[in-house]
């Protein structure tokens, strides 16, 4: 590109100073053809309808907003190119929040003013805009609505260009989008009227959306203009004729500027309507910070430049005090235009004045241009413009993202739409918040898992501590969280747990590693605590390692901390504790083993037998006043007493229980039930922590068929077993007959 300054004089090409002012007089120039043209759409997008009589104040109220946003964020801003003015989504819910006003106003009062009314209104709310601006730069507030889901923001402007179509068509043809008004779009000039706006408006995305050219949209317009000008001179129509059809706008009269601060103004305002009018101005001041802040973003991408957003929103909020203060309307920063400027060689804050002197100079001017104007040229911008944002957030969107993302998009421009911001807002939130808790239920709380036979301590070991380990290594089991984990996360755990624990009966340590794990809800401890009493019923330990002091509080205060769960600082320290358990436990159960082994060997004098028997026997723990049979259940098994003791007892007077004999170990009880068949006649309670071994029935029909040389043995067992209580009890007998 030929360098400007070279065109202007020699002089210039020695000045530096010289040549930058003219670059950015020539870049805000540029900047400007697009404020002026955007502005006019904008001026007859809010003030359509029954405000169409004070389109002139509204064109005054547009180009005085546009000097004022450039002139301050051109001299405040930390991008110094940066141009600004309203925005087309801004000019949506500025339209929208008119709009309802006059409503409510006719509704109460068909003759009631509505210029004053208008303008208060606008004027406070972009104030109000301002002031909320300013606070969430200052407090450094601004960067929170990043955190605002994207589906949400995304729906949210795909609504405000959807809503600016739907005042592109009333602009075109005078008529509102609803439902009662749809017979009256059948007219054949209005359809007409639509077809040329829509021609209108592929001609700019099929040239100007593409090229982006500095002059490219003045000259689509003039020559769209010019195009409708020839074809009504053919078609014998005057202007005043064109105008009477609906073709072209009326002459609006010159711009008016009016302060609408006067008392008697103020004292006739329709304060009743602000209750409702709360969603609208809410609906400005949100799109107004997220435009500023998506704006800027923008800009930094596009020109490789770092921007201060506090002082962004700083700026930008006073101008807009200051536009409120003229009775203009909400703006922000533009990335068309600063890109514009920046691409034609603006890089300081003249660019800005020059755009304000631009602006200004079109009050003077614009209404002449609004007149000769066709209605469908400035109509198929606007279309342009909200086909544009429609086509960005429901086309484009699609491939960014999900599903349910894009399903939540559209249903809150539906809600906006059908019923207003506030309510899109906040049921956006809420979609956007259950979708997101949705989304991150699916990812994965468990990175990896492991147990005890491929993933040991560091600690090196004998080799017989290594095959114990290598045999009983599926006794621990190790799961390695991350993420976040929440009440979806947590559940989902919880549910893995269970199935771990089902496919692993013979788990009896489990671990959990928390040095991935972000962060623990309260609503997860919930879940920790199921799994909690899952593990207690199957007899699990529980380790954590790794625990943040966080999750550690919040599961300490749900009570999960406690009996049947271990805290231990280091994964490698949790294995150690866990393979010396197994490995203690092991060493333990080996020389039980070999107790009973001789104990079975002296009783039936074969070390084969004692093997077969303990084969066919069944380990069991009892607790110290547990019951391990009731009177009156069948008889179908007994129990040899290896450790311990259990007592035989009777009913007695006053629901009580009486001991009528108790069997320590290496004896034995229930095998004249056994043999028998009858009903247990007495309940057998453990009186101590005790270890028995059970026969059973089948098992003891099996030894009977399998090995008779073993029946036998058994046999002779239980009547020496018996003949020796026989005695015991004969002997007693007669000690109580003396």
């Amino acid at each position: 590109m030929t360098d400007p300054a070279i065109i202007f004089s020699p002089a210039a090409r020695f000045n530096p100073a010289l040549r930058r002012a003219l670059n950015d007089i020539l870049g805000g120039s540029a900047a400007s053809v697009l404020a002026v043209t955007f502005g006019l759409s904008y001026a007859l997008l809010i003030f359509t309808g029954p405000l169409s009589p004070y389109l002139s104040y509204g064109i005054a109220a547009t180009f005085i907003s546009s000097a004022v946003l450039a002139a301050v964020i051109g001299l405040g801003s930390s991008l110094p190119f940066a141009v600004a003015g309203p925005d087309s989504s801004t000019a949506a819910v500025t339209g929208i929040l008119a709009a309802s006003l006059v409503e409510r106003i006719e509704a109460a009062n068909l003759s009631a003013p509505l210029l004053s009314p208008v303008l208060i209104t606008l004027g406070l709310s972009t104030m109000l805009t301002g002031i909320v601006l300013c606070g969430l730069g200052l407090t450094r507030m601004g960067r929170a609505i990043r955190y605002v889901p994207y589906p949400v923001i995304g729906g949210f402007l795909g609504a405000t260009g959807l809503l600016i179509v739907m005042g592109a068509i009333r602009v075109i043809t005078d008529h509102p989008v609803q439902f009662a008004t749809l017979p009256r779009f059948t007219n054949g000039v209005t359809m007409s009227e639509l077809g040329a706006a829509c021609a209108m408006a592929l001609v700019l995305y099929l040239t100007w959306h593409r090229s982006r050219n500095a002059f490219g949209l003045p000259i689509i317009l003039v020559g769209g203009m010019l195009a409708a000008h020839l074809a009504f001179r053919i078609a014998g129509i005057s202007p005043e004729e064109a105008r009477a059809l609906g073709w072209m706008f009326q002459p609006p009269p010159p711009a008016t500027f009016m302060l609408p601060w006067h008392i008697d103004d103020l004292a006739h305002y329709p304060w009743f309507a602000v209750p409702d009018l709360l969603g609208n101005v809410v609906a400005v001041i949100f799109v107004s910070a997220s435009s500023t802040l998506f704006n800027t973003t923008g800009i930094e991408v596009a020109a490789h430049r770092e921007a201060n957003l506090e002082r962004e929103l700083n700026t930008t909020g006073a101008a807009n005090i200051l536009s409120g203060a003229l009775a203009g309307y909400a703006g922000c920063i533009s990335v068309s235009r600063s890109i514009l400027n920046f691409s034609s060689g603006g890089r300081g804050r003249l660019s800005g004045f020059t755009v304000a002197a631009i602006s200004l100079l079109m009050l003077a001017i614009a209404p002449e241009l609004l007149g000769f104007m066709p209605k469908f040229v400035l109509g198929g911008l606007l279309l342009y413009l909200g086909a544009d944002q429609l086509h960005k957030w429901l086309i484009e969107s699609r491939k960014r993202l999900s599903k349910l993302e894009y399903l939540s998009l559209v249903a809150i421009i539906a809600i906006i739409v059908i019923w207003g911001f506030v309510p899109g807002i906040l049921i956006g939130v809420i979609i956007g918040c259950a979708t997101f808790a949705f989304s991150a239920a699916r990812v994965e709380s468990i990175k990896y898992s492991f147990d005890g036979a491929e993933y040991r301590s560091s600690l090196d070991r004998s080799r017989d501590d290594q095959e114990v380990l290598l045999a009983h290594g599926g006794k621990i089991q190790g799961l390695n969280l991350q993420s976040y984990l929440f009440f979806g996360s947590a559940n989902r755990l919880y549910q893995h747990v269970k199935k771990l624990l089902h496919e692993r009966p013979e788990c009896r340590y489990l671990l959990f590693d928390f040095k991935l794990v972000t962060g623990v809800d309260s609503s997860a401890a919930y879940s920790f605590a199921q799994i909690k009493r899952s593990a207690g019923d199957l007899g699990v330990e529980l380790i954590l390692v790794y625990l943040p002091a966080a999750a550690e509080k919040v599961l300490r205060s749900s009570d999960f901390l406690g009996d049947g769960v271990t805290v231990i600082p280091e994964l490698d320290h949790a294995l150690e504790w866990c393979e010396n358990e197994l490995i203690a436990q092991h060493q333990g159960l080996a020389q039980e083993e070999a107790n009973l082994r001789d104990w079975f060997a002296g009783i039936l004098d074969s070390e084969d037998d004692a093997d077969e028997l303990i084969r066919r026997c069944q380990r069991l723990e009892v607790e110290a006043g547990e019951i391990i049979v009731q009177a009156g259940d069948a008889a179908d098994s007994m129990h040899f007493i290896l450790d311990g003791r259990v007592g035989i007892m009777i009913p007695a007077e006053q629901n009580g229980m009486t001991r009528v004999r108790s069997l320590g170990r290496y004896t034995t009880i229930g095998e004249m039930g056994l043999v028998s068949q009858t009903p247990r006649s007495a309940t057998i309670q453990a009186e101590v922590d005790s270890v028995l071994y059970v026969l059973n029935t089948h098992q003891f029909d099996a030894i009977r068929d399998e090995a008779p040389a073993l029946s036998r043995k058994l046999l002779t067992y239980f009547v020496s077993v018996m003949a020796e209580r026989l005695t015991f009890a004969n002997r007693t007998i007669a000690v109580l007959r003396r």
